[in-house]
């Protein structure tokens, strides 16, 4: 798996397909989507594009979805597959992964496709007891038959992570998190290592990202990440920007990460990532940032406490 890639959450429809097309002749080659985005279809008229002219192999790019919440019950999970593969031309994924640890109630793909929080009918949706290990194994399924190269999970925590470990036959290649210096995880991050599982990190710019969904902070002191004094003064040392040293503190702690960014300068930047390295005394002053501030809680948009404690 490339340690750079393209996160496609929250890019339109309408551009998804030449942002993609666009960060593939710069040199991207991993691409992080999900059916809960919304934009397959486009994203794969990007990836076909860039394939018919030549800039690429299907080999030469990883390709990741992610199988959406209302599809854990061990019927949907090969047909979610499926519709993911159709929309997007593509007859394998290079990792497959479950977005979220909980199961929400079955909505057909003909009453609404991607259903996101939506049971169907214009509500929101709620929970389905439907176990863990049961979407699991049928993940397991799909990576026996060839249809996916690597399956993986995403938002979990050290006790689900060993839970399933207890009863994988497949091991997780790859935990997906939030992780930035507002959330540092060491815990986790050597957990996970320490089991030869890969992490993509997400979110690295910290609240950057939500801020055009509403993101509030709580306490008027908060500080932007982006805009954090110790995060500027280390990037003016380095002669890089904010963003460049928030990805270069992922991948010194062996993360890939999925920047996403429509601007065709700033995504050569936030490859542009390993020509310096942090020092000791950086690390230190970065991880100090961390508030344990999770940003992406399905409590606040699902009422689902994952996160409880």
């Amino acid at each position: 798996m490339p340690t750079v890639g393209l996160g496609l959450w929250k890019i339109s429809n309408e551009t998804v397909a030449s942002q993609i097309y666009q960060a593939i002749k710069v040199g991207y080659r991993l691409f992080d989507g999900a059916c809960d985005y919304g934009n397959e279809v486009e994203a794969g008229q990007g990836i076909r594009r860039a394939i018919d002219e030549g800039l690429v192999k299907r080999s030469d790019l990883f390709i990741t979805s992610k199988l959406w919440s209302t599809y854990h019950a061990r019927e949907h999970v090969k047909p979610a597959l499926q519709r993911t593969l159709s929309d997007m031309g593509l007859d394998y994924l290079d990792l497959y992964i479950v977005h979220f640890p909980f199961a929400l109630k079955y909505v057909p793909f003909d009453l609404k496709y991607p259903p996101q929080t939506d049971d169907g009918h214009g509500n929101q949706n709620t929970r389905a007891n439907v176990p863990f290990q049961e979407t699991w194994e049928a993940m397991e399924a799909v990576y026996n038959e060839g249809l996916v190269k690597n399956i993986g999970i995403s938002n979990i925590g050290g006790a689900m992570l060993y839970d399933l470990l207890s009863y994988a036959k497949v091991k997780p290649a790859v935990l997906q998190i939030e992780l930035h210096p507002y959330l540092v995880r060491n815990q986790l991050v050597a957990l996970a290592h320490s089991e030869g599982i890969a992490i993509t990190a997400y979110s690295s710019f910290g609240d950057a990202s939500y801020q055009e969904l509403g993101f509030k902070a709580d306490s008027p002191s908060f500080k932007p990440l982006l805009k954090h004094d110790v995060i500027a003064e280390i990037a003016k040392a380095h002669e890089k920007s904010p963003a460049q040293v928030l990805l270069r503190w992922a991948v010194e702690r062996g993360c890939a990460v999925i920047p996403k960014s429509s601007n065709v300068d700033r995504l050569r930047q936030n490859l542009d990532i390993f020509g310096f390295s942090l020092s000791d005394d950086e690390v230190v002053r970065i991880n100090d940032l961390d508030k344990n501030f999770i940003l992406n809680d399905p409590a606040k948009w699902i009422n689902i406490s994952i996160w409880a404690n």
